[in-house]
């Protein structure tokens, strides 16, 4: 089933497009993970799509019962706040927030979803600890939890991986891969690991400022585009 999908789109801020006749659609189950270079628009797919900007032009149609509101979203970490002075409980609650529906207070059935998602990323235990004591990786985990409060069908993770150490960057990727495949939950990634991404990813969309590749991580291996940029990457890893 499609959950999202995007025809003729263009995308970019005050009328002027980044990115233009943009279509690819991502079905249930599917973890697209959306590469390419600095200034290609990226960033700017993933606010469209979560409906902080409006398309510059075509039609962007989500799946019945499927609103914008209903994307848990890991948006990428400022400096201030990795320093937020809350408790991990209050932070994962607030993903609830979406499910209030005008109510002033969290209700039994808020706590327990956030409980069960902090018990699904295995940070339970560190309910009443300070946000900012944290380690990189763990604070991750703690976004993440809050965004599943949100769904249980759609993450939308805007480089979820940056930052940390490469311990860390391999769990998290591992949990990932496992909410896409053992929970069902659609992933659209946006990450600069073009290398961990395409292990990982079912589809990649690849925004570049000649082409634009949509399709399968196989197919996508085969394109001159994918060639040539993971022969790229190849040859940065080895330098």
């Amino acid at each position: 089933m499609t959950q999202l999908k995007c025809e003729n789109v263009s995308l970019g801020y005050a009328g002027h497009a980044v990115v233009t006749n943009l279509n690819f659609e991502v079905n249930a189950g599917d973890y697209l993970c959306v590469v390419g270079e600095i200034g290609t628009g990226k960033s700017t797919l993933i606010k469209t799509l979560l409906g902080l900007i409006p398309q510059l032009e075509g039609e962007i149609t989500r799946a019945d019962g499927l609103s914008a509101r209903d994307i848990g979203y890991l948006p990428q970490q400022t400096a201030f706040q990795r320093d937020f002075p809350a408790t991990v409980g209050e932070i994962v609650l607030s993903g609830c927030l979406g499910h209030c529906a005008g109510r002033p207070f969290y209700n039994r059935n808020d706590r327990a979803l956030a409980r069960k998602s902090m018990e699904r990323l295995d940070i339970y235990h560190l309910k009443r600890r300070c946000y900012r004591e944290l380690s990189g990786g763990q604070q991750q985990r703690v976004l993440l939890a809050r965004a599943l409060c949100a769904t249980s069908r759609l993450l939308v993770l805007d480089e979820p991986t940056s930052g940390l150490d490469p311990k860390a960057t391999a769990e998290l990727y591992d949990i990932i891969y496992d909410l896409n495949k053992k929970d069902g939950i659609t992933v659209i990634m946006v990450s600069h690991d073009l290398k961990t991404s395409v292990k990982y990813a079912s589809h990649i969309l690849h925004l570049s400022a000649e082409s634009i590749f949509f399709g399968s991580r196989s197919a996508y291996e085969r394109s001159a585009l994918g060639r040539v940029f993971l022969e790229r990457i190849e040859e940065e890893h080895h330098d």
